[in-house]
């Protein structure tokens, strides 16, 4: 697979999991960027393999962040506030998604660190267990766990929002 091939493909879940991981939209874009200019200028020392290249980009993208993060001192979860349209338009649907959503970022904040970075690997980037595994240099059997621990505490801590 080419590298324009993988950015095709990795590129949505790459952003969407930096998104989760409480990165605002346009930095994600810009983090998902950059890790594929430095996968760019590393092409020729990269093997065909489409699960190595999947969990070198999200490792990249891993480390940007935390050193954009590291180099702003701000806070790694933030909630963005709606635009004035979206409220005035539909005021109580709009009330609604953000206090969701609102409830669901202090959730995951609240999950220690290893558990949320399985967690959302798992469910926003869409990587297997295996990818991410090599990814945190886990076995397969504790990520497992992890993603199953942050699931449960997840689950307690939002239960008042189920039907």
């Amino acid at each position: 697979m080419t590298l324009e091939e993988h950015y095709r493909t990795l590129a949505p879940r790459l952003t969407n999991w930096l998104i989760a991981s409480g990165s605002p939209y346009a930095q994600a874009c810009d983090l998902t960027q950059e890790t594929f200019l430095k996968l760019w200028s590393m092409r020729e020392q990269l093997y065909d393999n489409d699960a190595a290249v999947a969990g070198l980009a999200f490792t990249i993208a891993r480390n940007l962040r935390k050193n954009q993060i590291r180099d702003n001192q701000r806070i790694v979860f933030t909630d963005q506030p709606l635009p004035e349209e979206a409220v005035e338009n539909n005021a109580p649907a709009a009330e609604d998604m953000a206090y969701v959503r609102q409830r669901i970022q202090k959730a995951l904040e609240q999950l220690p660190p290893l558990l949320r970075e399985a967690y959302t690997l798992f469910q926003i980037a869409e990587l297997s267990i295996a990818e991410i595994a090599r990814e945190t240099n886990a076995t397969e059997n504790l990520v497992k766990v992890r993603i199953h621990r942050a699931k449960a505490k997840l689950r307690e801590l939002l239960s008042d929002l189920q039907h």
